[in-house]
């Protein structure tokens, strides 16, 4: 009788085959990478043992690069081609960066988007960013010894569609699959929920480096359930860096001039910031002007200067409990997320805006750098059909409103902000002019009134409308928002049928001839990666070799003869030169030389053993 293989929908029909999806958070100072291993999820580390990559990209003559932590230690003295938390200038246009004027890049205003120019040319932000989601895919496949099914990457709550889309064209620049968009809060309280158990209505405080998030969520039997969000996609850890790095220069009377004396005001400050997290006082040291400079800094001095950013935050916070009307006393508890949370200032604070009778409780028993990376892992291993759970059922909300423009240059709001997706919603419009046959639809997302103070998603035409009197025809127009909170919006004229439809894609003024050379570029430097994780396997191979000859020699070196030894430890000093050069293929030979020299060592070692083992037995008893 045949048997019929059975499995849940979305699953491997082979039960013993899992595919290994990550969940990544690509951050604006640092970027991390993380996993379900034996039902635990975990940040996936580095050669080096290390879990967070820096969000920094060096671009280098000859179109080389260095990603992380390598990079991060020449943005003082090469501040123009090193770009750090290009997160902030992702789907933004020049207009939108606020400190553009303070920050030490060249900046190209092209349409849709920003480009930064260095030495290797003009590069978008999904470009750089592109270039640090490959790194984190590449080190998830040196983990796992496999490709990725696929990945699920966060974004800010407050990202608008032009942001999200640039983050996913960054990734897919990288060679993942993306498995879905979801927002760091939300990916924040999936980590907190699994792992405390906890239903009820939390809040979400999300400080990271570049941007600020706030997010009410519903906890209840599995469901994650946005209630409502804000927050300010342009302030984060960087801007509390910007004041304490002028307020040091002012105490110093020094000026920051150059691009590499402004890097250097802000490097100092950061490092003072994260001193002060932990210690009273501490001091602002860095090189301005060719001469060093230093200030002391107390945690109170650093405090007063970032006390208005705090304060701005707090703002968010209460416009979201309006926006939800709950009370203060309804939340159970906030959870703390990103690096800048571990100020004593902001976790004060945060408690202070609740009440001293508030019964909740401020959460920070997990790691705030690492809690986002996990939450979207717990998520990526339920897409990836891993998870006998089931799907964890995620209710995220859209940021902002999304609507057309109407006669006037006037927004008419057709999906209101903080609804959830996915969603589908309609409405029906009509002609402004007698036998009017075409309409242009302009798609426009923000709370403002006028169009003029929103920003443009996409403009499509519907053509063929029948002439009629003006008012009479029927035109209703369909918004799509998916999971990933993309949109795509369709217009159909109900009585003749005609329609059109536009998937909102901004344009980040990216040619197609520019998205050949991107790709291009990626093919290239996918090859040098190549070749770079050939030469440290082979070192790494080297190295265990040579450990596992001179453990052997020391431990039985008594059945090789005097000569013979000789001859192995000379194919050990050989093979210990080799793992200095940079030829794989000649650090390979080295090690099958070695290999096949022990070859008759490894085999009298071997019938050494199975003597003792088998010496004072009888032959019945074998």
């Amino acid at each position: 009788m045949a048997l019929l293989q059975i499995s849940e929908p979305g699953q491997s029909p082979d039960p013993h085959q899992r595919r290994i999806a990550v969940g990544i958070d690509l951050g604006t100072t640092h970027s991390l990478v993380a996993a379900m291993r034996h039902g635990v999820a975990e940040c996936l580390p580095d050669a080096q043992g290390r879990l967070l990559l820096p969000s920094v990209v060096r671009y280098l003559d000859g179109g080389h690069r260095l990603i992380g932590e390598a990079a991060r230690e020449h943005q003082s003295d090469d501040p123009e081609n090193t770009i750090v938390s290009v997160k902030r200038f992702m789907g933004r246009k020049h207009a939108d960066i606020a400190d553009a004027g303070r920050l030490p890049y060249r900046f190209v205003d092209q349409p849709g988007m920003v480009a930064l120019d260095t030495r290797a040319g003009l590069k978008s932000p999904v470009e750089v960013s592109a270039e640090i989601l490959a790194t984190l895919r590449q080190r998830a496949e040196d983990s796992f010894d496999d490709e990725l099914y696929g990945a699920v990457i966060t974004v800010p709550a407050y990202f608008d569609d032009a942001q999200r889309q640039a983050t996913k064209d960054a990734a897919e620049l990288a060679g993942l699959n993306v498995l879905r968009l979801i927002s760091e809060p939300t990916a924040a309280a999936v980590a907190y929920g699994l792992d405390n158990g906890s239903e009820g209505l939390y809040a979400v405080y999300d400080l990271g480096g570049g941007t600020f998030d706030i997010s009410l969520l519903r906890l209840h039997q599995g469901v994650f359930e946005v209630v409502a969000t804000g927050g300010d996609a342009a302030l984060g850890g960087d801007d509390i860096d910007q004041v304490l790095g002028a307020w040091a220069l002012s105490q110093a009377g020094g000026v920051a001039a150059s691009p590499g004396d402004k890097r250097a005001a802000l490097v100092a400050a950061r490092a003072a910031k994260e001193v002060l997290s932990t210690a009273e006082q501490t001091v602002w040291s860095a090189r301005i002007g060719g001469r060093p400079l230093s200030v002391p800094v107390t945690r109170e001095q650093l405090e007063q200067v970032a006390r208005p950013l705090v304060e701005r935050t707090l703002a968010s916070v209460r416009r979201v409990l309006r926006d939800a009307r709950v009370q203060r006393s309804d939340v159970q508890g906030v959870v703390m997320v990103g690096g800048s949370t571990r100020m004593p200032l902001v976790r004060h604070a945060v408690r202070d805006l609740f009440g001293p009778d508030w019964a909740g409780q401020v959460l920070t028993n997990v790691n705030p750098d690492e809690v986002v990376a996990l939450g979207a892992a717990v998520q990526a291993n339920a897409l990836a059909g891993n998870s006998r759970d089931g799907e964890l059922l995620l209710l995220d909300v859209i940021p902002l409103s999304l609507g057309l423009e109407t006669m006037g240059g006037l927004v008419e709001r057709v999906v209101e902000r903080n609804t959830t997706i996915p969603e589908a919603k309609a409405q029906d419009f009509t002609t402004f002019k007698d036998g009017q046959t075409a309409m242009a639809i302009h798609v426009v997302q923000g709370e403002r009134d006028l169009v003029a103070d929103c920003r443009s998603l996409a403009r499509f035409e519907l053509r063929g409308i029948p002439p009629m009197a003006a008012g009479a025809a029927r035109i209703r127009v369909t918004f799509q928002v998916d999971a990933d909170g993309l949109l795509s919006v369709a217009a159909r004229e109900l009585g003749s049928g005609v329609e059109a439809s536009v998937v909102v894609k901004p344009s980040y003024g990216l040619a197609d001839e520019q998205i050949a050379r991107m790709l291009k570029d990626g093919f290239t430097h996918a090859a040098e990666d190549m070749s770079t994780r050939k030469l440290r396997e082979a070192r790494v191979e080297a190295e265990r070799m040579v450990l596992a000859t001179r453990a052997a020699l020391q431990a039985d070196g008594e059945l090789l003869s005097a000569d013979e030894r000789a001859a192995v430890e000379a194919l050990v000093r050989a093979t210990e030169q080799a793992a200095g050069l940079t030829d794989a293929d000649a650090v390979d030979a080295a090690v099958k030389a070695l290999a096949d020299g022990t070859e008759p060592f490894a085999a009298r070692r071997m019938n050494q053993g199975i003597r003792q083992a088998l010496a004072g037995r009888r032959l019945e008893e074998v």
